[in-house]
């Protein structure tokens, strides 16, 4: 077979059947196939999949010291509420609401407080808790789930991590008020590590998220509180603790003991927030792993765990496109990431730039969250994207509008489509292509797939988990970079 031969073979089988996310900075795809009745036939599959709850030798993969490797599970793993599937990507779509409007209130609270001389979250009393602090977190709309040990010897307790909060929190005895979880309900007399955190300590001064000195303890010791918007919330009193990943122990992270929570947090301990603030995971893991973690979640209706690792280990050596990680010191939690433009069969779809940016007030700008499900887009934006790939889907049946999304297709009967490529053009020239089942999703199980994006009504747009699925995503904070890829998920 000559090389011209080969050359066109190559190109034509990617055209066909790309089964990855693409990175290039040269000519993009123009079209994709999706496998219609794979996917249909995976749906139903995870429908039938009873409730799982995993040992904690399944949550832990990698013991190599330099590089912690935990396994990620979606929420559908764990949650009750197996069967239609219709029903919960309905109530997938309902959290997702409500964590959009919590992240854009955050945002709209912390320019206000830096604006007016505050800095971080709002300081109180833990008897005057207050809800204009709020975290990424909605009630009951964490999306992956981790295991880790809490405590010497270390207590195990499913975690929920979110890049849209700070704090590391787990519910604690003596527990006034707590919701159900899974496992027994930590407990700090049992802990030799536990040490709580004194008023005048640093951690207790510097902490930005809703921290300060109350009435817990006679005013000795620093309290915490969380509202996470809805009326759900975490308080109760800041402690330096050894969490456990697998055989490797890291002592003294300031952690939140909630005594008083409220919420459905799907049978989770509390929260490990990997967000960019002081008090997150990642933070305080710096001096120990540099600050670099990656995390890769897999696709729906897989059984295989996705992953969270920690350490410059972690980090893919020439398989990435790096692209600048933008901070908004006003909102240092959320990780930003310069977007250029969007794309649609392989050409960009004429939006006028500035949309997408990141303001010097702090306005704008595009945020990668693991919280949210789906990407939500400028109105402005996503009408001209959306009407792109219409005018290149004629060829599909339409179906009706389901909540949030307005474009979807009635694909019962095909076994394959044709669909055009999307894709994420990044600051600096390289852009990101999409898997068709990246953007194209089932809401039922009987053919109907939609665009999953979404209109915002505000300037901040969010990259979802939905798109985020089976690709790499690496934050080297030292070097101020985000990557994507390798697919290895």
């Amino acid at each position: 077979m000559t090389s011209g031969i080969l050359t066109t073979l190559v190109v034509v089988m990617l055209l066909l059947f790309p089964p990855f996310a693409t990175l290039t900075t040269s000519v993009l795809l123009s079209h994709q196939i999706l496998d219609v009745q794979e996917i249909i036939h995976s749906t139903k599959s995870s429908s039938r999949q009873p409730q799982t709850h995993l040992f904690d030798h399944e949550m832990f993969e990698s013991r190599d010291r330099s590089r912690w490797k935990l396994n990620l599970v979606h929420r559908d793993r764990l949650s009750e509420h197996h069967g239609d599937h219709r029903r919960r990507v309905e109530a997938r779509l309902k959290r997702d609401v409500k964590r959009v409007a919590v992240l854009n209130s955050r945002i709209v609270y912390d320019n206000h407080t830096a604006a007016s001389g505050g800095v971080g979250g709002r300081q109180f009393q833990l008897e005057d808790f207050g809800s204009e602090v709020v975290s990424g977190m909605q009630e009951g709309s964490g999306e992956y789930f981790v295991r880790i040990g809490v405590g010497s010897p270390g207590q195990s307790q499913y975690m929920v991590v979110d890049s849209g909060s700070d704090i590391v929190w787990v519910q604690c005895l003596p527990c006034k008020q707590c919701y159900q979880q899974s496992d027994p309900v930590f407990d700090p007399s049992n802990s030799a590590s536990f040490e709580a955190v004194s008023c005048g300590s640093s951690v207790c001064e510097h902490a930005e998220t809703g921290v300060g000195c109350g009435g817990h303890g006679g005013g000795r010791w620093c309290g915490y509180g969380v509202s996470y918007g809805d009326g759900s919330y975490t308080k109760g009193t800041l402690a330096l603790e050894t969490l456990t990943f697998g055989d490797t122990f890291i002592q003294k992270v300031a952690i939140g003991c909630g005594h008083r929570n409220q919420g459905l947090f799907i049978g989770a301990a509390g929260l490990l927030g990997i967000g960019g603030g002081s008090l997150s995971l990642v933070s305080q893991l710096g001096s120990v792993s540099g600050g670099e973690f990656s995390y890769c979640l897999v696709s729906r209706g897989t059984g295989s765990p996705g992953t969270l690792e920690f350490g410059r280990e972690s980090l893919p050596t020439d398989s990435a496109v790096w692209v600048p990680l933008l901070r908004n010191s006003r909102v240092p939690t959320f990780y930003y990431v310069g977007l250029s433009g969007l794309g649609v069969g392989g050409v960009q779809v004429s939006i006028p730039e500035p949309i997408f940016k990141l303001s010097d007030m702090g306005h704008g700008g595009v945020v990668m969250d693991t919280g949210t499900a789906v990407t939500r887009l400028p109105t402005v934006a996503y009408n001209a994207f959306r009407d792109a790939f219409i005018a290149q889907t004629t060829s599909l049946p339409r179906a009706r509008a389901v909540t949030i999304f307005d474009t979807c297709y009635d694909l019962n009967g095909f076994v394959t489509v044709q669909v055009p490529t999307v894709s994420f053009y990044f600051s600096g020239g390289p852009a990101l292509t999409l898997p068709a089942m990246n953007y194209l999703i089932p809401v039922d199980d009987v053919g109907t797939f939609c665009f999953a994006f979404a209109p915002t009504s505000s300037g901040l747009s969010i990259i979802g988990n939905i798109q985020q699925e089976g690709i790499q995503i690496s934050f080297d904070s030292t070097n101020g970079i985000m990557g994507f890829g390798p697919n290895v998920c």
